[in-house]
């Protein structure tokens, strides 16, 4: 199994932290470091930037919004990031949720699966640079349906990568079967070993890079470590989602942890965060979370390897330079 660094987002991540840690990960042989995006820093200038101050290590998108460019924009930063990189980039696509996507970008949260579909094939061909780009689909036409200029268009720049992946970030059952067959990969969040068999059904034998991404929290003391990780999961079941429809949410009630799952939502939006944290069960937390002591640290890692993971996302939280030296470590030269 692969080991990546997952470097989220500004507040959870300072800039200098992010680019700190990316060159350590670099430094010790991780695989891969994969920036985010909310509605605050974006994740495509953090990774230019980092295409400068590491060599070796992959640079990853986790994820880039779909509903905050086109997918033409889209097509156009992936090829240069890839360019700047010399050929290190995987581009991470998410269609976020309806809060941000109709709140933030001003885009419509309606048929999530066919807009995901088309806007990866869209992005393909403008990658692949065969033709002037057209395409006639339900969510996006192009040239602009009625339109008396417009005209097809073939991508300027040429990426360094034959074929630069795209990763998909899907949560719901619907969602991750169309992952599994027009996908490169899949970043799952929330992915519980324990229920690798049920959650992978739809990869077999499709080749895709299965990456979760993890919390990585240590402590020399259980209940610290777990303590590590409730702001970040009590944010996502309490903020990320409409109360009537939060995705993390549903995925926790999937797994029968609905209850918790609930009340944390509930705490959250009512302004309580320190109690949605605490209302985190150890059993919600243990399933979307490492949280161990250093001497565990390589055998719950390869629990994730044993389960089917190809790529692990590790997002510390901690000591965050002791965390990547102890993964560079575990990962074989």
């Amino acid at each position: 199994m692969r080991v990546g660094l997952y470097v989220a987002y500004w507040p959870w991540f300072s800039a200098e932290e992010q680019i700190a840690l990316a060159e350590q990960a670099d430094g010790v042989g991780l695989d891969s470091v994969w920036v985010a995006e909310a509605w605050g820093q974006d994740a495509v200038s953090v990774l230019g930037h980092l295409s400068a101050k590491t060599e070796r290590i992959g640079l990853g998108s986790a994820l880039m919004q779909i509903p905050a460019r086109t997918p033409a924009a889209t097509a156009m930063t992936a090829a240069t990031l890839d360019v700047l990189s010399g050929g290190r980039f995987r581009l991470g696509l998410g269609v976020s949720g309806p809060q941000v996507s109709e709140g933030w970008h001003g885009v419509p949260f309606r048929r999530p699966l066919a807009r995901t579909r088309e806007y990866v094939e869209i992005v393909r061909r403008a990658l692949a640079r065969e033709a002037p780009l057209e395409y006639d689909g339900q969510e996006f036409k192009l040239p602009l349906e009625g339109s008396e200029l417009g005209k097809p268009l073939k991508l300027l720049a040429k990426p360094v990568s034959e074929r630069i992946p795209i990763y998909l970030g899907a949560i719901g059952p619907k969602a991750i079967e169309q992952t599994a067959q027009i996908a490169d990969g899949w970043i799952p969040f929330m992915f519980n070993p324990e229920r690798a068999p049920e959650l992978l059904k739809p990869f077999e034998g499709t080749g895709v890079d299965i990456a979760p991404a993890a919390l990585i929290c240590v402590d020399e003391d259980r209940d610290r470590a777990r303590d590590l990780a409730r702001p970040w999961l009590a944010t996502y079941l309490g903020a990320m989602g409409a109360k009537e429809k939060n995705f993390y949410v549903e995925t926790a009630e999937r797994f029968g942890h609905g209850d918790a799952a609930r009340e944390v939502q509930r705490l959250f939006g009512a302004g309580d965060r320190e109690g949605a944290a605490r209302a985190l069960t150890p059993e919600l937390i243990d399933g979307s979370a490492i949280c161990c002591d250093y001497g565990e640290l390589d055998q719950r890692l390869a629990a994730y390897e044993r389960a089917g993971a190809d790529t692990l996302l590790a997002l510390p939280f901690g000591d965050r330079p002791r965390i990547v030296e102890a993964l560079g470590a575990a990962v074989p030269a």
